[in-house]
């Protein structure tokens, strides 16, 4: 199944939705169809595309090409991976 996810005008995700594999090549114009409209970006649970998995509250970057988590709120010392487009924490004392 192919996996698809709704932008917002901030390039946040607002909804992922599964599609049939039939439409995998051109799966964001059919969720454009389907939805009459909105913003699509594929996206792909083994991380295939796009850096990581797009889930609700995470924003698409398209200079990277990737879905970014939201940020971490526990300290100040996260940091963006630009390798995986994931937080990390560069204070050895908060990992875990």
């Amino acid at each position: 199944m192919a996996h698809v996810a709704e932008l917002n005008e901030n390039n946040e995700v607002i909804r992922v939705i599964v599609v049939h594999n039939d439409y995998e090549d051109s799966v964001e114009e059919w969720a454009t169809q389907w939805a009459n409209g909105g913003n699509w970006k594929q996206t792909s649970y083994n991380n295939k595309i796009r850096k990581n998995y797009a889930g609700i509250g995470y924003t698409y970057d398209p200079q990277r090409d990737a879905f970014i988590p939201p940020k971490p709120i526990c300290h100040s010392e996260v940091k963006l991976n630009e390798e995986s487009c994931l937080w990390e924490c560069a204070n050895d004392e908060h990992k875990a």
